[in-house]
């Protein structure tokens, strides 16, 4: 079964409180973009039920295949329904650990179509708990639309309106950001205004009302990544933001995206912000 995992934005980011159970509460908004992986995986004959082979491609992975979010998400359903075993192959195109959330999208595409080619049945909601599970962001790309997220990006409400004419650039300088370290250089605090309210405001005001609360110091630890958000708006972006803790920043244009690849030695990708699976 052939699927390709998308990407996500966050369009704003208010780190509201920290939790007792150790994570903090946030608003923000997910947006999915095409920027995707490819995930293919085939029953695999012969061997143990709730057995998973997997090979992973492109942009490198830390860590074991085991402990890789794909073979969670497998390990976990199995745990429930004793899977057949499964081949698995990722190609990994979007970079790791960048605020993209590539490795959570991973795993909510393993779910789905693990659902579907053994024909478990599950609903939405399930997969959304299943996802949960897994990590904070996963539900998101189960519903995988724009959605204003709260709690600890695992609650979500729809939007009133969403500007339809956008494209994005997402740039990555290949700085790998630690999610712990973000949060340890971030107060947390109440926000003047809340987001779900921001959104809907004009994107051309969007640049003096939404904020990313982890910028600050990302920007003052590595000032290429802030470097990059200012370069973003001096082509032309109506909005320009770091993505989750970082170290992706993207640029939303009206209409086609300018062409700017070859004005950045690093990663780039550009397309249309709302993204269809």
């Amino acid at each position: 079964m052939l699927c390709f995992p998308n990407a996500k934005i966050n369009l704003g980011l208010n780190i509201i409180n920290k939790r007792s159970d150790g994570y903090h509460n946030i608003e923000t908004v997910f947006c999915p973009v095409g920027l995707c992986d490819i995930l293919d995986f085939v029953p695999e004959p012969g061997v143990p039920r709730g057995t998973i082979n997997l090979t992973i491609t492109g942009i490198p992975v830390d860590g074991p295949a085991e402990s890789n979010l794909c073979a969670k998400a497998y390990q976990l359903l199995s745990g429930d329904f004793n899977l057949p075993s499964i081949k698995v192959h990722l190609h990994k195109i979007i970079p790791p650990g960048a605020g993209l959330g590539g490795g959570s999208s991973d795993a909510a595409f393993m779910l789905q179509n693990l659902s579907l080619l053994f024909d478990l049945g599950l609903t939405g909601e399930q997969l959304c708990d299943y996802a949960s599970r897994l990590g904070s962001d996963c539900a998101f790309f189960i519903r995988n639309r724009p959605l204003f997220a709260f709690e600890r990006g695992n609650f979500f409400r729809e939007l009133k309106t969403f500007p339809g004419d956008l494209e994005a650039v997402i740039i990555n300088p290949g700085i790998h950001v630690s999610t712990a370290a973000a949060y340890a250089g971030v107060k947390p605090k109440q926000p003047n205004r809340p987001l779900e309210e921001l959104i809907l405001l004009p994107v051309s005001q969007w640049k003096n009302t939404l904020s990313n609360d982890f910028e600050d110091n990302i920007f003052s630890r590595y000032p290429v990544i802030g470097g990059i958000k200012t370069s973003l708006y001096s082509m032309g972006a109506v909005y320009a933001s770091m993505s989750g803790s970082g170290s992706s920043v993207y640029g939303l244009f009206h209409g086609k995206a300018p062409a700017i690849k070859e004005q950045f030695p690093q990663f780039v990708w550009s397309g249309p912000v709302l993204y269809t699976p």
